[in-house]
């Protein structure tokens, strides 16, 4: 959801409605000045690309969740507990835990941010699942993620991309797609960032998952092949990790859970398109398994079945 803001108050209530209870200060008041703001994710993720137009200082508290502000121009000054002050730029994001009060000194007013916060929950279950072992949080993300080069400059172009999707025709938006891209988001953060875990996310090895877990994902599967699942969903389901759920499946039925699901969704539509009632449209059928982009959909229907899915639902 996208806004524009001509004061102060309004601005704060955004912020505190899409991110975090804070206060606002201005630094140096201008007369006449626009803030836009760009929202949107869920209580997993939220993403928003943010320009004040106005020097300020933020108090937001303590966070309770992890989150990251990524300078697109211009320059950022925060302290969180007894830590600080560091610098958010263009080459370096800021990165914030869940503990420790938090204030940002100054955001300068040619600062345009993408702002990123994750739910507590969210990033420990997920670094949980893949070191298939329970985490003791917060994880000590440093305060600093140089997104000039390597993984950091990798996570940061994903955070743009999905910045700039945040209408609500976007594809963030889609329970499926939207779902994926945010697992992603969390997953890179993890990689990217310095903490405790990240000898261990390297070293580890991951059992393969038995042949039960992998039964019950299936059955998860066919039971609701419509639901938008993510890895890490399947991987919850298994009660495993990721890697040993990827493992297990291409050990168990011979490729990626998330192909397996594919196929077992175009298994579905096809079953369904012969047996379609008059005026069904394949779109219609399509969308309700998951399938958003037609043409994907349509060249993967005929790599499997020969022909077109119009052809199957004429027929």
């Amino acid at each position: 959801m996208k806004h524009e803001i001509h004061s102060v108050d309004q601005a704060q209530q955004v912020l505190n409605e899409s991110f975090y209870a804070m206060d606002v200060e201005v630094l140096a008041p201008l007369p006449d000045w626009t803030a836009s703001f760009a929202v949107g994710g869920d209580d997993t993720v939220m993403i928003g690309d943010l320009h004040l137009g106005v020097d300020v200082r933020v108090d937001a508290g303590e966070l309770g969740a992890y989150h990251v502000n990524l300078p697109l121009s211009g320059r950022l000054v925060f302290r969180q507990g007894r830590s600080g002050p560091w610098l958010a730029s263009a080459t370096h994001a800021g990165v914030y835990l869940p503990t420790g009060h938090t204030i940002v000194d100054r955001w300068s007013g040619d600062c345009r941010i993408i702002a990123v916060k994750i739910s507590r929950a969210e990033l420990e279950n997920h670094l949980s699942l893949i070191l298939d072992a329970p985490v003791r949080g917060p994880i000590d993300l440093t305060p600093e993620l140089d997104v000039s080069r390597g993984a950091g400059a990798a996570w940061a172009r994903l955070a743009r991309m999905v910045a700039a999707d945040t209408s609500d025709a976007g594809l963030t938006g889609h329970p499926v797609i939207g779902a994926r891209l945010r697992e992603t988001l969390v997953s890179g953060l993890l990689t990217a960032s310095g903490h405790r875990y990240r000898d261990a996310m390297e070293r580890h090895r991951p059992a393969l998952a038995a042949p039960g877990a992998i039964r019950r994902v299936a059955e998860a599967m066919r039971a609701q092949p419509g639901r938008p699942f993510t890895v890490a969903d399947l991987a919850a389901i298994a009660g495993v990790g990721v890697r040993s759920l990827q493992l297990g499946f291409q050990r168990y039925a011979g490729m990626p859970p998330m192909t397996y699901l594919r196929q077992l969704r175009l298994g579905l539509v096809h079953e369904e398109l012969r047996r379609a009632a008059p005026g069904t449209t394949v779109a219609q059928v399509a969308y309700r398994y998951g399938f958003t982009h037609h043409s994907r959909f349509a060249a993967a229907y005929r790599r499997r079945y020969g022909v077109t899915p119009s052809h199957t639902l004429h027929c």
